[in-house]
């Protein structure tokens, strides 16, 4: 087809309107949006080539000639590679494929390794001559496409891992760049708005209006504490950026300190977001919930994990969405919102993957503050990994790192933050804790005590929390206390199923009624409840600390708040980092029989024997980043090292209805899977595989046709326990 002076040349089929969308449009398009969202690190003219180019193969006549007849219905998909020509347009203008030609190889598929995947592709391509007819097509209409030097690359990218730190930066600035190009030719126009223009001093505003709504406090030691740690964070804003500890009791309100130094700091330094990420799905909920509470507006807390926001409405169609849902899942796909809330699974996960669909947020992460709440929780084995990422995007991508938590971690023994220098934003924290002495440590783990022991001090207090290590034992504890009035809170329980039973606590604490509650460790970080007493298993000392968290938490008994350490019958504890930290917590108490377990001297010591146990590195992931092999970093770094696989439960009592709809969707491809699958992950229970495989030979579950690691739970679901038919000891 000839129009004027060359082909018409197109990138998409007909949108909506019957229009399609001209090649030539969508390449300038996308490079210059790319060249935008990478300008920020210095990656704009890398982030430019690669967009201008991404798609020079859709030139091919042959590829034209397959658009036209998918769109008539006479072909199912086009089958053409359409990368090629960009990679020989890059070795034109340089010499050599470089980053540009990694980028443009990525753009579909995702991050390759150079070696094993990129130049085995290219030297493939190169005996075929539809990358040249291509380029000899696109040049027809578009004279710019040549002509251009190789990208100037920013100071820093010297060393192999600085190269794929900036890789998956600038692949994220390409591949959001094209999905929401893409996205707008669909739709008919711009694509839907996402950040919707509030900035951090609006939301500063909005802050300090809600404080001056609140009345003022009580004079009690809880609220004393509260109010120096907001002030000396808001002090602190003007610090350059870099990296922040934040060391708070728990309790001591830094949920609240930590956004206004996050919203004053960014102000001060021109930044352009907040990221909060928390180590469990139920505190991104309670977090979200918090920073809603004071913002307001619901188009400015973006909250995202893998039971998203729009999944609340089980009931609802796609075209029932309100708009605020509607937002919800569009802004998860970039993290375009002022303020985001996710969990370090998502955030780190995304940070080093090689997927298009994960990587898509990454650039959003430049000039940020990111929040890492409750940090003594993640992974020992992947702190160099993850403290390597921190410390590249505060040295090369303009962003700020808070470690937020009530026991910080020695991180400054790990090599890649040993020359860092971290600001403590409450340099007199160790004030605060002797302020909030709210709890007394019992130690009854001299022998094993039986579980019949333990429910009988649980049914002493009005209100107490057993937290114990595996889900077996929780059941065990359950049946030995023989109350139907007792809660339980664990992974046995879908995820929609354990927010309501923390609601129910909360309102029961509330209003004075008796509460027993046997959990697991999900309840441990973070979670606001306030038990008089606490019975914790015994546990890595961070564990224990956070379980007391738990404990008398406002301050409102006329003394302290119990919390009572035992060893369980057997023992058992997780295998790995978590058993390594309950054998290192005895040895450290065995050196300091009188000190509480947050002392800090016993901390530094805890922190320090555990830095020598563990290798921070310990899947290799550095080493497959310096070799640039995306794949196997994705594959090696886990922070949920286990194979599970999904089953849907029936749950609330009356919704079953609605959720085999959703699931007809799924077995009849009607609709959006995605859409779909999001809306049911509130209501599914993570089992390990071998378990998975069992049941389903049992006929416990019913696999989804297509849907490898989903299926329907056949079994009896608990009120109270969740699956009962499985081995909890098998369960994830």
């Amino acid at each position: 087809m000839l129009c004027g002076m060359g082909p018409v040349l197109y990138a998409h089929s007909a949108n909506v309107h019957g229009e399609r969308q001209l090649l030539v449009e969508h390449l300038r398009n996308v490079a210059s949006l790319s060249q935008e969202f990478a300008r920020l690190f210095g990656g704009g003219e890398v982030a430019f080539l690669a967009g201008l180019w991404h798609d020079v193969g859709k030139a091919d006549p042959r590829w034209e000639r397959h658009l036209l007849e998918c769109e008539a219905g006479t072909r199912e998909r086009i089958g053409l590679d359409h990368k090629c020509a960009g990679v020989l347009l890059e070795e034109g203008a340089a010499g050599q494929p470089g980053l540009v030609s990694l980028l443009i190889h990525a753009h579909h598929g995702g991050l390759k390794d150079r070696f094993r995947d990129f130049q085995p592709w290219l030297s493939e391509k190169r005996k075929l001559d539809g990358p040249s007819r291509a380029i000899a097509a696109l040049r027809e209409v578009m004279p710019d496409l040549t002509g251009h030097s190789a990208p100037t690359l920013p100071p820093f990218v010297a060393a192999e891992r600085d190269a794929e730190f900036f890789l998956r930066m600038t692949y994220s600035a390409l591949v959001d760049a094209d999905s929401l190009d893409t996205e707008a030719h669909k739709l008919g126009g711009a694509p839907p708005e996402r950040g919707k223009g509030f900035t951090l001093p609006n939301l500063w505003e909005r802050y300090e209006a809600f404080l001056n709504r609140q009345p003022p406090g009580a004079d009690s030691p809880v609220n004393r504490v509260r109010r120096d740690v907001h002030r000396s964070c808001v002090e602190a804003a003007s610090s350059p950026p870099g990296m922040f500890r934040l060391t708070v009791p728990t309790g001591g309100g830094k949920t609240r300190s930590a956004m206004a130094f996050a919203l004053r700091h960014g102000i001060e330094h021109g930044l352009r977001r907040v990221v909060v990420a928390v180590p469990f799905t139920t505190i991104t909920q309670q977090t979200a919930g918090v920073y809603r509470d004071v913002f307001g507006d619901d188009r400015v807390v973006l909250e995202h994990h893998s039971a998203g926001a729009e999944t609340a409405d089980m009931g609802s169609d796609d075209e029932s969405y309100s708009e605020a849902a509607v937002w919800q899942r569009l802004a998860s796909e970039n993290w375009d919102a002022p303020i985001v809330v996710t969990t370090t699974v998502q955030l780190f996960e995304s940070l080093f993957s090689n997927r298009r669909g994960k990587t898509r947020k990454l650039h959003n992460l430049a000039g940020s503050v990111v929040i890492l709440d409750e940090a003594q929780a993640l992974p020992p084995g992947l702190l160099s990994p993850i403290l390597d990422g921190l410390r590249r995007l505060i040295e090369n991508y303009g962003a700020s790192v808070v470690l937020s938590t009530a026991t910080q971690p020695a991180f400054d023994l790990i090599k890649e933050l040993r020359e860092v220098d971290a600001c403590e934003l409450v340099p007199d924290h160790a004030r605060h804790f002797e302020a909030l002495e709210r709890v007394k440590y019992t130690w009854k783990a001299d022998v094993p005590r039986q579980w019949n022991e333990v429910a009988g001090w649980m049914r002493e207090e009005r209100s107490a929390l057993a937290i114990v290590n595996t889900k077996r034992h929780a059941m065990e504890l359950l049946d030995a206390l023989g109350d139907g009035d007792a809660l339980h809170l664990s992974t046995l329980l879908c995820g929609a199923h354990r927010s309501q039973v923390i609601e129910e606590i909360r309102r029961r604490l509330r209003e004075g009624e008796p509460c027993l509650v046997v959990s697991t460790q999900v309840v441990e970080a973070g979670v606001d409840l306030d038990f008089e007493t606490v019975f914790r298993a015994e546990a890595p000392l961070d564990a224990v600390i956070q379980a007391a968290g738990r404990c008398n938490r406002e301050g409102k008994l006329d003394g302290q708040g119990q919390v009572v350490v035992f060893a369980s019958p057997d023992g058992r504890v997780p295998p790995g980092a978590y058993e390594t930290g309950r054998d290192t917590a005895r040895e450290v108490r065995a050196l300091f029989p009188d000190a509480p377990p947050d002392d800090l001297r016993v901390l530094r010591a805890y922190f320090e024997r555990m830095a020598e146990r563990i290798p921070a590195d310990a899947h290799g992931v550095q080493e497959a980043r310096t070799a640039l092999d995306f794949p196997l970093v994705a594959e090696r770094f886990r922070m949920i090292d286990e194979d599970t696989c999904d089953v849907i439960v029936d749950w609330p009592e009356g919704q079953s209805a609605a959720i085999e709809r959703l699931v007809d969707q799924l077995r009849d491809r009607q609709g959006s899977p995605r859409t779909a699958l999001r809306r049911l992950q509130p209501y599914t229970v993570s089992l390990r595989r071998r378990e998975y495989e069992r049941l389903t030979t049992e006929g416990y579950v019913t696999e989804l046709p297509g849907f490898r690691e989903l299926g329907r739970w056949q079994g009896r679901y608990d009120s109270v326990r969740g699956i009962v038919e499985a081995n909890p000891e098998l369960i994830a």
